[in-house]
């Protein structure tokens, strides 16, 4: 028996596959092939586009997949399909960060789009097509909203008068002279799986072990493990030092005036703790790399 996973291919790509090998999975891509090799025996991968993830783990081509939260939406408003979709755990990274991303509704900035409602009667280009819709829906603004293959920026004004597209930093949508007038929806990447999946032990087990490999190798992302000597009489400024995952682990050492602290604090404050724990008292200190962290 196997398990049947979607990898998201386009922009995610090469993040998923990062993070598959902080979690522990070595996955190999051929440019040839559609079917990537992964070292697990009982894993079999395949490369589908974010976009139709949901619909090939909801027809049940494939038992589980990567896709984010927007293609789920998008696919959840087509209608009825044969098995149900349940997202297992949320994995929050994206193409250029471990961060959410956000579909937004854009105008070029010399427009007189200044408010979604400016859009009555408009042409808006975008791929997410029914969320899309749905929006202008709710805001009770009619619009039509027409499916974009790509370089959606570039529309506005002459193919489209509006635009509803993804964004990370908001960098392209601004070398393009667009102001982004209002958040759509904010979305990150889930694992998800189909009903059938999750109804078969072994694969429910499966499945659930990846999750909890792939949330501890984003949950080490930006940290890092540090440990130092310290004599007792000094622990107390060497713990109001230390910012902690949880706490620290403190160990006697075999000169019982001295003590060893083990804990995980983000990288990003290393080079200033650093000195003023080595001014508290901290000996032997050392930073070390993390792979995954299991809360």
């Amino acid at each position: 028996m196997k398990l049947k996973l979607g990898i998201p291919k386009g922009s995610l790509q090469d993040a998923t596959i990062q993070l598959f090998a902080r979690a522990g999975f070595n996955l190999y891509v051929n440019s040839r092939s559609y079917f990537p090799t992964i070292d697990d025996p009982d894993i079999e991968c395949m490369l589908i586009r974010a976009q139709e993830m949901a619909r090939y783990v909801c027809d049940g081509v494939l038992d589980a997949g990567l896709t984010g939260q927007d293609w789920i939406a998008e696919h959840k408003l087509g209608g009825e399909t044969k098995h149900q979709l349940t997202s297992i755990t949320d994995l929050i990274y994206a193409k250029q960060s471990f961060g959410k991303v956000r579909w937004v509704l854009a105008a070029p900035e010399d427009s007189r789009f200044k408010t979604p409602a400016d859009f009555a009667g408009a042409t808006i280009a975008t791929e997410l097509v029914r969320v899309t819709k749905a929006y202008f829906e709710r805001l009770k603004v009619p619009v039509e909203v027409e499916f974009s293959w790509g370089a959606t920026e570039v529309k506005p004004p002459v193919l489209a008068d509006g635009i509803v597209e993804v964004t990370e930093t908001g960098s392209s949508l601004r070398a393009n002279r667009l102001r982004i007038l209002d958040t759509v929806m904010e979305s990150n990447t889930q694992l998800i799986a189909n009903d059938a999946a999750l109804a078969d032990p072994w694969k429910k087990t499966k499945i659930e072990n990846i999750a909890l490999l792939l949330r501890a190798a984003i949950e080490a992302q930006g940290r890092v493990g540090m440990m130092l000597n310290v004599k007792r009489i000094d622990l107390d400024k060497i713990l109001a030092l230390l910012p902690a995952l949880q706490r620290p682990t403190i160990s006697s050492l075999s000169d019982p005036d001295w003590v060893a602290v083990n804990t995980i604090i983000e990288e990003r404050t290393v080079r200033d703790l650093i000195p003023r724990m080595k001014a508290a008292g901290g000996q032997g200190i050392v930073e070390y790399p993390l792979n995954k962290i299991v809360l």
